[in-house]
């Protein structure tokens, strides 16, 4: 599995961080998702394809 964001789409709903703060987190100043682990293993699939399922903003890809 490979991940990647967008940030120029990211809304900082947080979503993605409350679902799997494993991989995802949020810049302080202003909410916008960043990506901790772009090659999560397989025991975060699950929480990182829900992640990406509750992004309002479709800011997360998942390949693989």
């Amino acid at each position: 599995m490979f991940v990647s964001v967008d940030q120029d789409k990211c809304v900082s709903s947080g979503q993605c961080v409350l679902n799997a703060m494993e991989v995802f987190d949020q810049r302080d100043e202003d909410g916008v998702v960043e990506l901790l682990n772009p090659e999560p293993g397989p025991e975060l699939a699950q929480v990182t394809r829900n992640a990406a399922a509750a992004c309002p903003a479709l800011a997360i890809h998942i390949e693989g």
